[in-house]
């Protein structure tokens, strides 16, 4: 409620200014009955109430647009200071105004028009000196003192339009880096189903090969050897089951426009051993357990299996620090096989370049197969990396 009520307040901006201008209005009122024109008349009259409330009026009342016309508003204010000065009558709380106004062309407008404000405003301050210092003052030190003012109020203006420049050069690049970053993730995530796509073309291309195998088989000896036929058809069918699951989630990832690339026999489950052996030659120590009774998966899933654990022990050791260790379990259930890579290095303190996609990659790779990575930093220190992967029927009957 009051984040709202703020909220309303600061876009009622001539209300806001008006606010600011009524301190100096009770001033100007309370002040009124006891103003004089001062030499060089040589004698002293009293400013008629008529001629004090228009000037009160015309130096105050703009002010309510100076955010608004801020050049405008100070070139009228100026403008009425002047005629109060050809007319010799005196100086009153309301010409503070004119400080305000050119503050506030310093702070909101481009620099030329705040250096021609501030020297009208150095201007004004030896010309107020000359009419209404009193005899025997020293000029220089009144125009000195008054000039010092003036030059205050306005290195407070650039000062502030320098700060808001800053901020919002600041608030640019915040906004054009989280651009980039969404555009680099985007970028990221396509370039990983492409690569999904290809990875996933030699297992689909497995599975219709041995269909078109066992389909020439079955039709020779569908006539002499009907038993050995009927196994054929079996094994069609259960991998054209499988292709058929392959092949959905296959086009599922594929983006139009891929540019191929090359297709090479890819790990599995069973390559998990040697890529332990290769990263424990890398200088990191690692425990590796499988529990659960093995279950006979799909290739496809296999792989994604594989990539997970070597993306989460790639990034252990680049982040992971000196001494760091690792852990990787394989736990085979009845409904999904759960993978969990755990590091005791660095974790949330690790520093991040800003240029890896690697969770984006692995999260997109269980997607395919309807499941889910968790990561983060864990409890006592280090980071955990958690991919829980369903096992489908087609995958307990493969």
């Amino acid at each position: 409620m009051v984040r709202r009520a703020w909220a309303w307040w600061r876009s009622k901006r001539s209300l806001v200014d008006f606010a600011f201008m009524s301190p100096l209005l009770l001033i100007s009122v309370l002040a009124a009955p006891t103003f004089t024109s001062p030499p060089p008349y040589g004698r002293e009259d009293e400013i008629p109430e008529w001629t004090y409330v228009v000037l009160v009026v015309c130096l105050l009342l703009p002010l309510i647009w100076r955010r608004r016309w801020p050049v405008r508003v100070f070139g009228v204010i100026a403008l009425v200071s002047f005629v109060q000065w050809a007319f010799g009558v005196e100086i009153v709380p309301a010409n503070f105004g004119v400080l305000i106004a050119m503050y506030t062309v310093a702070a909101n407008c481009p620099f030329r028009w705040g250096a021609a404000a501030g020297a009208i405003g150095v201007v004004g301050a030896g010309m107020a000196t000359i009419r209404y210092t009193v005899h025997g003052q020293d000029l220089l030190a009144v125009f000195i003192s008054q000039a010092a003012t003036v030059g205050g109020i306005w290195i407070l203006g650039i000062y502030i339009s320098t700060r808001r420049a800053y901020l919002r050069s600041l608030e640019e690049r915040a906004a054009r880096l989280e651009r980039e970053r969404d555009t680099q993730v985007q970028i990221a995530m396509a370039s990983e189903r492409a690569r999904i796509a290809r990875e996933l073309h030699d297992v689909v291309a497995h599975n219709v090969s041995v269909i078109v195998v066992q389909a020439d088989g079955a039709s020779f000896a569908i006539e002499t050897d009907t038993e050995r036929a009927k196994r054929a058809l079996e094994t069609i069918s259960s991998t054209g089951r499988l292709a058929l699951a392959e092949m959905r989630r296959l086009l599922g990832v594929l983006r139009e426009g891929d540019d191929g690339g090359t297709y090479a026999p890819q790990p599995g489950v069973e390559q998990l051993t040697d890529l332990v052996e290769q990263i424990r030659g890398a200088g990191l120590p690692l425990d590796f357990l499988v529990d659960g009774v093995p279950a006979e998966l799909p290739p496809g899933l296999q792989l994604t299996v594989f990539r997970i654990v070597q993306e989460a022990l790639t990034n252990t050791l680049k982040h992971g620090g000196p001494g760091v260790s690792a852990r990787v379990r394989l736990h085979y259930g009845d409904e999904a096989i759960e993978v969990t890579i755990t590091d005791d290095g660095r974790g949330a303190a690790a520093a991040d370049d800003g240029l890896g996609h690697g969770l984006a990659g692995m999260r997109e790779r269980a997607s395919v197969y309807g499941g889910d990575v968790r990561a983060g930093p864990r409890a006592g220190g280090g980071y955990v990396v958690v991919a829980r992967l369903p096992i489908r029927e087609e995958a307990k009957s493969a």
